[in-house]
């Protein structure tokens, strides 16, 4: 299916264009328009249990499935956030793991679960569980979002990427990574910069240029007190 991204990167909008019986998954509430499609809304694959792990993922419990009529048809979807789309295509066996709410929209081949991060994700900062996202068939494509703009950074064998933890938005299979700190206890508690994810390997990182965490601290001075 063809996509087309615009409005880059503050206010991103993903428009896909389906072909007769064509299918398009995508989160609850994405929808910005539509013609020529039918939206039926259900568990998606893994039935109940696949939606409690895409919950467990920081994802919605149901999909929306959007279908092609006779003659062909489009829909437009955008994150619930001020911030940028961008796609990457899945083989079979390959992963794309996503941290929560990242995920906006897939193509028919690709399916999501969750992947447990165990005690990194406590120290983290973020959920207990990463998406993952990965293709079956003649593969797929999967759209993730952010908060502000994406970049893509690769990682090499040899060399480390450090990345702040509220600033990951995706990796490929190829790389790892350890909970960390930079540089001591003093810039740990004084220094702004929190926990960070340190990767290796060899694959793709994608980072965001904002940080919910940082908007939200700078938001509740601003929140009425109770009493």
């Amino acid at each position: 299916m063809k996509s087309t991204i615009e409005f880059s990167p503050a206010y991103t909008m993903l428009t896909l264009q389906l072909e007769p019986g064509e299918r398009v998954k995508a989160e609850p509430g994405a929808m910005v328009a539509q013609q020529g499609v039918e939206m039926e809304t259900g568990m998606g694959s893994g039935g109940l249990f696949g939606g409690l792990k895409r919950m467990l993922g920081g994802e919605s419990f149901f999909v929306n499935t959007f279908t092609a009529g006779a003659t062909g048809g489009w829909v437009s979807i955008s994150p619930p956030i001020p911030g940028d789309i961008h796609s990457m295509p899945l083989n079979p066996g390959e992963n794309l793991f996503l941290q929560g709410s990242s995920f906006l929209a897939c193509t028919e081949n690709v399916e999501t679960d969750t992947q447990f991060q165990g005690l990194k994700g406590v120290f983290s900062g973020e959920s207990l569980f990463f998406l993952r996202a990965f293709a079956h068939g003649a593969g797929g494509t999967v759209f993730f979002d952010s908060y502000g703009a994406i970049k893509k950074l690769n990682v090499d064998i040899g060399e480390e990427l450090v990345v702040d933890t509220g600033h990951v938005v995706a990796f490929t299979d190829g790389v790892e990574y350890s909970i960390g700190k930079v540089g001591g206890i003093r810039s740990l508690i004084a220094g702004g910069e929190g926990l960070v994810m340190k990767f290796s390997g060899q694959g793709q990182v994608w980072v965001q240029s904002r940080n919910m965490l940082g908007l939200a601290e700078r938001l509740i001075p601003f929140m009425p007190k109770k009493g």
